[in-house]
């Protein structure tokens, strides 16, 4: 009788292998929930001054570069400066014009005999807007103070000058001239007669 072949099986010995371990997410996110990853879009290139007028408007346009702060006010800080300290010098010129001082002398100039001689009548301000040299600090006495004046026959340039001896003293008249536009200079103060700006009170301003 014939022997049957016999058959070894040699994976029926080998060792069972051992596959790895694949590191899984307890709470995996769902598909729908996940967010895409953003695209990016390359951006055109902003205007250039002389680019010209824009016809369309686009989303992924680039803007233009924003001017730095120092440029900025490196232009305009000065314009702005010269702006307040014009205005402050009309304001202070406007306050001395319309003071009790220069009111007073002007007042005077016009009913003076000598004044009247060289200049005429109506006696005013030379310009429409009058401006107005030197100090009126009445404050700590001390009122100096010329501007142009015309009448009906010439102009010329009108100064006056006072001071105030002690706190409590008044205001003594220490210069009162016309200075004509030929270069004659004309004292308008008698110095024998009384100050005629005695009864002004300029201290009133105090």
């Amino acid at each position: 009788m014939a022997r049957p072949p016999t058959i070894i099986a040699s994976h029926l010995f080998s060792p069972p292998r051992i596959l790895p371990l694949r590191h899984a997410s307890i709470n995996p996110t769902p598909t729908h929930l996940q967010h895409p990853s953003p695209q990016r879009r390359s951006l055109i290139s902003p205007p250039t001054p002389s680019s010209g007028p824009l016809m369309t408007r686009r989303s992924d346009r680039a803007l233009p570069p924003l001017p730095t702060p120092f440029r900025t006010w490196a232009r305009t800080a000065p314009l702005f400066i010269l702006a307040i300290g014009l205005s402050s010098l009309l304001i202070f010129n406007y306050q001395k014009s319309n003071s009790a001082v220069v009111g007073a002398t002007l007042y005077a100039l016009r009913t003076n005999e000598k004044a009247r001689e060289v200049l005429g009548e109506e006696i005013y301000f030379a310009r429409a807007l009058p401006w107005i040299w030197g100090t009126v600090d009445v404050l700590h006495g001390r009122v100096d103070v010329r501007f142009w004046v015309k009448g009906k026959r010439g102009r010329g340039e009108m100064r006056f000058r006072s001071l105030r001896r002690g706190r409590l003293g008044r205001f003594e008249t220490q210069e009162w001239s016309l200075t004509l536009s030929s270069g004659e200079k004309i004292d308008l103060l008698d110095s024998n007669g009384p100050d005629p700006f005695r009864a002004a009170q300029l201290g009133d301003e105090a």
